[in-house]
C-alpha cells in the first residue's frame, strides 16, 4: 500500500532567539498542499521572498546551514528540518520575521512537541519517496569525513564522530526507522569546544547564544580570568564538570553530541526536496559535507530522470488483441506469425508480444 503525503492540521507558531544574530523572532508553520515540500516566506521583507529548502539554495554552511533564494536568506534551518522530516511532514510553508531559525534549547525537541500537539492531515497524492537503487559516496579525505547511501527500503541512519578529544572521544549513533527519530534522537542539543566557544564571541556570532541551549565541552585547563571572562559573557556563575562539560549541564544521552550529529543530517538531507529511501551511514559528518551528500543524490535523480523512459508491459494482462484477432487482420505468414497479441495501442505504435 502507498505512503500518502501528509500536512499539518492547523498553523503553529513558535518564538525564540536566533543562535547567531541574537534576535528575537517568529515563525509560523502553515498547511501547505500536496508536493509542495519546504518553504519559508521572509514575511518581514518587502515583497515576501520565498525561500525553497533545496540543495541548489545553500548559500552557507560555516556554523549551520542557510539558504538564499530571491534577494533572501534563512539561517539555521537544520533543527527544524529535522523535525519535519523526523515526524514524515511532506509539505508546509514556513512564515518567518527575521533571516534565522530560533535556537530554542538547541535540539529539536520543542519543534517535534509544538508540531505534535496540532496533529497531521493526510493528503491525497502518494509520498514522492527517493529510493537508492546504487550506493552512493561522498568523501573527504583530507578530513577524514565518508557518507554512502545504500538501497533500503525504509529510511536507516547511522552516525559516528571522531574529534580526538579525550573528553569526547570516539562516539556512534543510529536509528534503524525514521520513526525512532522522535524518542532517540529529537532532544539531543547542539554541542562545541569551548576554544570554538572563544572563536565564535571574538567574531561576534553566538549573540543568542546560552548554556541552556548548547552544551559547551571543556577541551582544555580553564583558568581563572577564563572563567570570569565566560561569566561576564554569560552573566552568570559559570563552573566545569569533572567530565569537561561547562557549567555543569546533565547530558541527556552518554552520546548526545554523536545523536546531534544525527540530527543534524536528518534536517540537511531535507535539501533532497524529497523523503528517502535508504540506508545512510557516515564518518565525521557536517553541514558542510551533509549539503555535498545531498546534492550527490540531487545530482543522481537528475540522471535518473534524463534516462530514455522505456515502457513496460504486464505480459498477463488482458489483450487489446489476441491470436484470433490478429489472424482476422494480418496474413497468417512469417513475419506475422510471430505476433500473437497486442497488450497496447497508441497511436500508429504498439506493444505486442
Amino acid at each position: 500500500m502507498n505512503t500518502k503525503q501528509r500536512t499539518i492540521k492547523s498553523e503553529v507558531v513558535i518564538s525564540g532567539i536566533g543562535l547567531h544574530t541574537g534576535k528575537s523572532v517568529t515563525l509560523t508553520l502553515r498547511p501547505a498542499p500536496e508536493n509542495h515540500w519546504f518553504k519559508f516566506r521572509r514575511i518581514d521583507l518587502e515583497g515576501q521572498p520565498i525561500v525553497s529548502v533545496d540543495a541548489d539554495n545553500v548559500s552557507d554552511t560555516s556554523r549551520g546551514t542557510t539558504i538564499s533564494e530571491n534577494g533572501a536568506s534563512v539561517s539555521t534551518i537544520e533543527h527544524l528540518m529535522a523535525a519535519l522530516v523526523g515526524l514524515q511532514v511532506d509539505n508546509v510553508l514556513i512564515d518567518l520575521d527575521g533571516p534565522e531559525v530560533p535556537i530554542l534549547d538547541g535540539s529539536s525537541s520543542i519543534f517535534v512537541q509544538k508540531i505534535s500537539e496540532v496533529g497531521f492531515v493526510e493528503q491525497d497524492a502518494d509520498r514522492d519517496f527517493y529510493e537508492i537503487k546504487e550506493n552512493i559516496h561522498y568523501s573527504e579525505p583530507e578530513r577524514k569525513v565518508e557518507i554512502v547511501g545504500m538501497p533500503l527500503d525504509g529510511y536507516r541512519l547511522t552516525c559516528m564522530i571522531d574529534f580526538n578529544s579525550p573528553v569526547l572521544g570516539s562516539q556512534h549513533a543510529s536509528i534503524s526507522s525514521i520513526d525512532e527519530f522522535e524518542k532517540e534522537i529529537s532532544s539531543s542539543r547542539t554541542f562545541c569546544f569551548l576554544h570554538e566557544l572563544e572563536m565564535l564571541v571574538n567574531n561576534n556570532l553566538i549573540k543568542g547564544g546560552d548554556l541552556s541551549n548548547a552544551i559547551v565541552i571543556v577541551d582544555k585547563e580553564v583558568s581563572h580570568e577564563e572563567l570570569d571572562k565566560l561569566q561576564k559573557l554569560f552573566n552568570k556563575k559559570v563552573t566545569v564538570a569533572d567530565e569537561g562539560i561547562l557549567d555543569n549541564i546533565q547530558l541527556r544521552y552518554q552520546n548526545e553530541p554523536a545523536r546531534h550529529k544525527l540530527l543534524d543530517m536528518i534536517g540537511d538531507l531535507a535539501l533532497v526536496g524529497r523523503p528517502i529511501k535508504g540506508h545512510i551511514m557516515a564518518a565525521r559528518p557536517g553541514h558542510a559535507a551533509n549539503v555535498a551528500f545531498a546534492k550527490r543524490i540531487k545530482n543522481q535523480i537528475r540522471r535518473e530522470k534524463s534516462k530514455k523512459k522505456i515502457n513496460t508491459y504486464d505480459i498477463h494482462a488482458k489483450p487489446v488483441y489476441d491470436t484470433v484477432d490478429i489472424m482476422k487482420i494480418l496474413p497468417h505468414r512469417q513475419p506475422f506469425l510471430m505476433v500473437d497479441k497486442i497488450l497496447e495501442l497508441i497511436g500508429n505504435t504498439c506493444g505486442r508480444s
